[in-house]
C-alpha cells in the first residue's frame, strides 16, 4: 500500500506512519547494500571482533599468532625477505604485503622479522595490536589496590612504530663514516611531531650509551658529562635544540621559524606553538624501577603486577660507577662528598627511571630554561623491548601520583603515553662500550664522548655539558625580548639554578613525594660540581 491511498481516505496520521515505515525499509536496504560492498577481509575481521567482545570489554591480545591471523583475514598475503645483513639487533628485514600495501618488520631471525611485519600490517589495517599494553586483568585479581592496577595511557601502535623507525633510520644515517662507534647496547632518540601527524615528524636527537663518568674525572667547572646513558644524553640534546630555537628569537627575521611563541607581556614565559609534541624512544626499558621484573614469568606476559606492595616496587635506585645495573638508594652510601669520591668512594647517579619520573613533574627543559619557557613534558615514551605496562607506568609517574601535592603552576604530574614497537629488539649480551654518541637536529656531525672522562674522545668539552649550556643561557637571558633579565656574572651555576623559585619548589615537592611513599631519598652529587662561574 501507499500513503496516497490513505490520503484519499483522509487518514493523515496513517500517512505519517507509512512514511516512517518506508524510511525504515529504505535504511534496511541501504544497510544490506553497504554490507554487500564490504571487503571480505573486513567482514572476517568484524566477525572475529564480535567473538572477542563476547568475552567482555577488556583489552586482549588475539589468541592467534600475527602471521596466522593475517593469512586468515587477507587473501593476498605475501612475505619477502629483502635484507639479511643488518645490525645484530635487526639482521633480517621482511616485507609483508596485504590489501595491496607493504609493511616492514625487522628482527634477529627471519621468523621474528616475519612476525614483526605481520604485527605492523595488522596494526595499520585492522587496528589489532599485540602490544603488552593490550593485556589487563580485572582489578579483582590484583592483591592490593595501588598505582600498578591503573590503566596505562597507550600510544597508537602505528605512531609508536613510526617513532622507533625514524630514530633507527637517523642513527644509521649519522653513523656513516663512524662505523667503529656504531656498536651499542642502548639507543635513544627524541622525535618532534605536530599532533599525531607523522608526515612532518622530525628527529631532534639520537644517542647511545650505558655508562657514567668515573669519580676521578668529576669536574669543578661543568666541563664533563656525568651521565652518558642514552636516554639522558638524548634529553640533553633536546635542551641543546631548545637553546637553538630560543636563539632564533634574538633576530626578528628568524623568530617566526622558532617552535616557541613570544610572551605577550614583560616577564611572562615563552611557550611551545600549538600541537608541538615530543616523543622519547629507547630501545629497552630505562634502568632502575622500570626494569626490575622477570620478562618471561606469567605476570610479565599478562602485563600486570600481582604484588604491587612488595618493598622492591617503586624504590629510588642509583647507577653504580664502573658497573651496570642499579641498587636501591637505601643500600647506598648516602651523602656524596667531593673528597670522598676522589679517595675512592663510588660516584652514584640516579637511575634513568627516576630521572624520567623527575622530567614528568619538572619538565625536560631543566632549571635554567625554566626561567624562560613553560615546562615541556613528553607526550609519549616508546620502547624497543622489555615493556611491562604496570612496572613502566609505576616507574615514570605512578609511584608518586597519590603522594605528590601542592605543585606550583605551571608544574604538574605528566602521564606520558606508553608503547612497544612491533619490531622489538632482543637481549644483546655484549660488553657495553665505553663511549657515547650524540647528535642534535641541525648538527652536521655526531659527537663522540668518552663515558669514563665525560669529555669527547679528543678530550674537548662536549656541546651538552653544564658549562656549554650556562654560556648559552647567559647570552639568552641578557638579550631575549620580554624576559626578566638576570645577572649571571655574580652568580655561579648552582646559584642561578636555585634562583628559579617555582622550579625549586616543585623539585622539593617531588623529593618529598618519594619520601611520603617510603621510596628513598634522592641522592645528589657533591655540591662543588655546581659552584662554577662563567669566564669574565
Amino acid at each position: 500500500f501507499t500513503s496516497d491511498e490513505h490520503i484519499e481516505n483522509g487518514t493523515s496520521s496513517d500517512s505519517e506512519s507509512d512514511c516512517e515505515i518506508r524510511i525504515l525499509i529504505q535504511r534496511s536496504l541501504e544497510s544490506i547494500s553497504q554490507n554487500n560492498c564490504k571487503p571480505d577481509w573486513l567482514m572476517r575481521y568484524e566477525k572475529m571482533m564480535r567473538r572477542m567482545s563476547a568475552v567482555g570489554n577488556q583489552k586482549v591480545i588475539p589468541e592467534k599468532g600475527p602471521v596466522m591471523l593475517l593469512y586468515e583475514l587477507f587473501n593476498d598475503v605475501k612475505f619477502e625477505c629483502v635484507s639479511s645483513d643488518g645490525h645484530q639487533h635487526s639482521r633480517f628485514k621482511m616485507i609483508a604485503t596485504a590489501n595491496n600495501s607493504n609493511f616492514e618488520g625487522t628482527g634477529p631471525s627471519k621468523k621474528l622479522a616475519k612476525n614483526a611485519a605481520a604485527k605492523a600490517a595488522l596494526a595499520a589495517l585492522c587496528n589489532i595490536s599485540y602490544s603488552p599494553m593490550q593485556t589487563q586483568l580485572p582489578k579483582s585479581t590484583v592483591t592490593s589496590i595501588n598505582y600498578s592496577d591503573k590503566e596505562c595511557p597507550e600510544l597508537a601502535q602505528t605512531i609508536a612504530d613510526g617513532i622507533g623507525k625514524f630514530v633507527l633510520q637517523k642513527f644509521t644515517e649519522i653513523m656513516v663514516g663512524h662505523e667503529v662507534y656504531s656498536r651499542r647496547k642502548v639507543l635513544a632518540g627524541i622525535v618532534m611531531t605536530c599532533g599525531p601527524d607523522l608526515n612532518q615528524a622530525k628527529v631532534i636527537s639520537v644517542s647511545t650509551g650505558t655508562k657514567c663518568v668515573n669519580g676521578e674525572y668529576i669536574s669543578v667547572s661543568g666541563s664533563a658529562v656525568n651521565d652518558c646513558h642514552a636516554e639522558i644524553v638524548s634529553r640533553r640534546c633536546l635542551v641543546d635544540y631548545l637553546y637553538g630555537q630560543l636563539m632564533m628569537h634574538l633576530n626578528d627575521e628568524t623568530a617566526s621559524d622558532s617552535i616557541f611563541v613570544r610572551p605577550t607581556k614583560q616577564g611572562e614565559l615563552y611557550q611551545l606553538k600549538d600541537n608541538i609534541q615530543f616523543h622519547l624512544y629507547i630501545n629497552t626499558a630505562p634502568c632502575g624501577d622500570a626494569r626490575i621484573f622477570s620478562p618471561h614469568e606469567e605476570d610479565a606476559t599478562l602485563g600486570i603486577d600481582k604484588h604491587p606492595n612488595r618493598k622492591a616496587r617503586g624504590q629510588l635506585r642509583t647507577k653504580i660507577e664502573s658497573g651496570e645495573g642499579t641498587i636501591p638508594v637505601k643500600n647506598s652510601d648516602g651523602i656524596q662528598t667531593w673528597d670522598g669520591v676522589l679517595q675512592g668512594q663510588r660516584l652514584l647517579t640516579m637511575s634513568c627511571s627516576d630521572k624520567i619520573a623527575k622530567w614528568n613533574v619538572l619538565g625536560v627543559q631543566g632549571a635554567l630554561l625554566a626561567s624562560i619557557i613553560q615546562p615541556i613534558y613528553l607526550t609519549s615514551i616508546v620502547l624497543g623491548s622489555l615493556l611491562h605496562p604496570a612496572h613502566m607506568y609505576r616507574a615514570v609517574c605512578g609511584r608518586i601520583e597519590n603522594s605528590i601535592q601542592n605543585l606550583p603552576p605551571p608544574y604538574q604530574l605528566n602521564r606520558p603515553k606508553l608503547a612497544l614497537v612491533t619490531s622489538s629488539e632482543m637481549r644483546n649480551p655484549i660488553k657495553a662500550p665505553n663511549f657515547s654518541i650524540n647528535w642534535t637536529y641541525g648538527n652536521a656531525e655526531v659527537e663522540i664522548i668518552n663515558s669514563i672522562t665525560g669529555k669527547t674522545i679528543h678530550n674537548k668539552i662536549s656541546r651538552i655539558t653544564k658549562q656549554s649550556f650556562f654560556a648559552r643561557y647567559a647570552k639568552l637571558i641578557s638579550q631575549l625580548p620580554l624576559i626578566e633579565k638576570r645577572a649571571t656574572i655574580d652568580c655561579d651555576y648552582g646559584e642561578m639554578k636555585a634562583s628559579v623559585h617555582e622550579y625549586q619548589i616543585a623539585k622539593q615537592e617531588l623529593f618529598t613525594a618519594f619520601k611520603r611513599e617510603d621510596l628513598g631519598h634522592w641522592l645528589k652529587k657533591p655540591i662543588e660540581q655546581n659552584q662554577f662561574s662563567l669566564p669574565q
